[in-house]
């Protein structure tokens, strides 16, 4: 190490199971970051002021208005850009001894073996259950360990899985959750929110066992899934155990068929009777349709289409739509993006209801198209 380096890792020199011989190991490391959002943002720049040698960063999203809440690497100045570029800059403002690679192409089953064979570490920061599939695979397959964490509304998790791992204690996320959750049932920051603080609470686990597993140094999380309440602000640990009846991981799939993805973004109203667009929608003069706003009570205060009644999605909605509603008047369902109302719609026709449709693309949609004068979230 240079002499300023030395001078910038210091207080790191001085601490006895780190030392000059575990600062190099940092600087020699290559980690690879995927997201740099809410958990990527504090994981990112505590790599970097770390000194971890080279530093990856995947993510293909642009920063928006609300990642400033939370996504504290980005600010008001790099709005519209890709959050790879921001992120990448903010890195070398903070450490230029750092390198930093960047990928702006969505992770997917093509690339991501030969993507996590090029570094030593991965460490997952996204959002959702089919990327987390995927990483936990390709990471198996790639023999890497990686760190996890999730947050979501006043709660995170963090752990390490390495199916490889020494002396045959090596687990993976699938013995965390062997089955994806039903979409519904498994909500994203998007749609739940989130406290933006709590993603440093987790992002700092995350680097923590970063640094330690690319130092060698303490007892991981491996086996361990570290969980966060902040109303109670208790951290508590539960095991992780391999299952006596395991998935053999042999090849990389449809993640997004996987978790029951539909893609239900695509645009073909004009094609599918069970959507309407936004214009279908605003020129529709027919009062015998009913509106209905599915989202919960805190997205409502937010937007709405002024005509819609509001009725958050539970187990039991779709009976009770069917009952009260059903009389040969037309169904139009929204949520925020289409995919719970999605889920709302299958049901229904499963009980026999024929006049329903949903909106198109949810409420973001209609802002975007026919009310702009309205916020978005």
């Amino acid at each position: 190490m240079s002499r300023e380096e030395i001078t910038r890792y210091s207080r790191h020199l001085l601490i006895p199971e780190i030392g000059m011989e575990g600062q190099r190991r940092l600087k020699n490391s290559r980690v690879l970051v995927i997201g740099a959002g809410g958990l990527g943002s504090p994981v990112l720049l505590y790599l970097a002021a770390a000194g971890v040698g080279v530093i990856g960063i995947v993510d293909f999203d642009r920063v928006d208005d609300s990642n400033l809440q939370r996504q504290v690497i980005h600010d008001i100045t790099t709005i519209g850009q890709l959050k790879v570029d921001s992120a990448k800059a903010a890195l070398q403002r903070l450490n230029a001894f750092v390198t930093v690679n960047t990928y702006t192409e969505q992770l997917g089953p093509e690339s991501a073996v030969a993507l996590f064979s090029e570094y030593d570490l991965i460490l997952d920061c996204t959002d959702n259950f089919s990327s987390r599939y995927l990483i936990n695979d390709a990471c198996v397959l790639a023999g890497k360990p990686y760190v996890y964490g999730a947050v979501f509304a006043l709660e995170g998790q963090a752990s390490v899985f390495w199916e490889n791992a020494p002396d045959g204690v090596g687990v993976n996320y699938r013995d965390l959750y062997p089955e994806p959750p039903p979409p519904e049932l498994a909500p994203s920051c998007a749609v739940g929110g989130i406290l933006g603080v709590i993603c440093v609470s987790i992002g700092a686990a995350m680097v923590t066992e970063a640094i330690k597993l690319l130092v060698g140094l303490g007892d991981s999380l491996l086996g361990r899934l570290l969980i966060f309440d902040a109303l109670e602000m208790t951290y508590r640990q539960t095991s992780i155990r391999k299952l006596p009846k395991r998935q053999l991981i042999t090849t990389l799939v449809d993640y997004q068929a996987l978790c029951g993805l539909h893609g239900n973004t695509v645009d073909n109203a004009n094609h599918d009777p069970c959507f309407i667009t936004p214009q279908q929608l605003h020129d529709l003069k027919n009062p015998n349709v009913v509106l209905i706003d599915i989202r919960e009570k805190t997205e409502w205060d937010i937007v709405r289409i002024p005509t819609a009644i509001h009725m958050p999605k539970t187990p039991e909605l779709a009976q009770y739509i069917k009952t009260h509603f059903v009389d040969g008047r037309s169904l139009v369902l929204y949520c925020k993006d289409g995919s719970r109302s999605d889920a709302l719609l299958a049901e229904l026709q499963q009980l026999g209801v024929k006049l329903v449709q949903q909106l198109q693309g949810g409420i973001i949609r209609w802002v975007r198209e026919i009310d702009p004068s309205q916020p978005t979230y």
